[in-house]
């Protein structure tokens, strides 16, 4: 299968009603299969719709976020299946160094509508409790300056999304607003795997002296991810949630809707934004 992330494709514009034949470039979408090895046990244990490219991180980041692997140094090795002579780049199998297979059963969850329900929004919450996780640190205190400067940053690090027009984006910031990691893909949770992927195989994890952008809305599912990998601060260009405020305010995390030129919404988490500068924010709700 192909590994390419983008794809030549020949369409028709119409502008002031005339028709015109011209090339455009369309994002890759294709199938993986994320399959776990342990011992003599081989199991299916994904198969995800995604733009080809880091992924080893999508895999890595997807099973750190499931609790699968808590370290970079459970895996022994990962691998692009083979069918006959040929690499099958859409079946990805990682080795784990364990000789017996790991629970499984929270992945079961997947099997729902990734759109959360109200009705399972307390039950969701409850299983990430029951996880166990770090707690988020108090800080760190971030000014409004650098808030407001990550759309654009963001925007610039999109190569794909620039030739495209069709990719989420995921990127991770020091607290100088440096960029240092951005990961696209067709889907804004797979963006997101890649780069707590990117994080976990990086010894980069937890994000707690991070802040995190991503370019759509905030799901309760990008919202859990971020917790697990520990970021202290989520901003989006779109609206969040109500199950994402929920998580945000349960476990900790501060979160930022509507990130567009000067203006934000501060939903959860008003303590780490810089004080004197809290006045400047458009509105907060409650």
């Amino acid at each position: 299968m192909t590994r390419f992330n983008k794809k030549k494709q020949m369409i028709w514009t119409y502008e002031n009603g005339k028709p015109q034949r011209r090339k455009d470039i369309l994002a890759t979408e294709e199938p993986m299969e994320i399959l776990l090895r342990a011992g003599d046990k081989q199991q299916t244990v994904a198969i995800t719709m995604r733009t080809p490219g880091n992924d080893y991180e999508l895999a890595a980041g997807f099973l750190y976020n499931e609790g699968i692997l808590q370290r970079r140094d459970e895996i022994s090795g990962m691998t692009y299946c083979v069918d006959g002579n040929q690499q099958e780049y859409n079946s990805l199998r990682i080795q784990l160094k364990a000789d017996s297979m790991p629970e499984l059963k929270q992945l079961e969850r997947h099997f729902f509508t990734n759109s959360a329900c109200g009705v399972c929004g307390s039950a969701m919450l409850d299983d990430l409790s029951e996880r166990n996780l770090p707690v988020i640190p108090a800080g760190p205190i971030v000014d409004v300056s650098l808030i407001t400067s990550l759309p654009d940053k963001l925007r610039q690090s999109q190569d794909l999304f620039e030739s495209t027009g069709g990719l989420h984006a995921a990127a991770i910031f020091d607290l100088d607003g440096n960029l240092l990691a951005v990961r696209e893909d067709v889907g804004r949770h797979n963006a997101l795997d890649k780069l707590i992927g990117w994080g976990l195989l990086n010894n980069q994890l937890p994000f707690h002296d991070k802040v995190l952008m991503v370019s759509g809305r905030a799901s309760y599912e990008l919202l859990q991810k971020a917790f697990v990998a520990g970021v202290p601060v989520f901003c989006a260009v779109s609206a969040p949630s109500s199950l994402a405020v929920q998580v945000a305010e349960k476990f900790g995390v501060t979160l930022i809707g509507f990130l567009r030129g000067a203006r934000f919404n501060v939903y959860t988490g008003t303590q780490r934004i810089k004080a004197q500068a809290v006045s400047q924010i458009s509105r907060f709700f409650e």
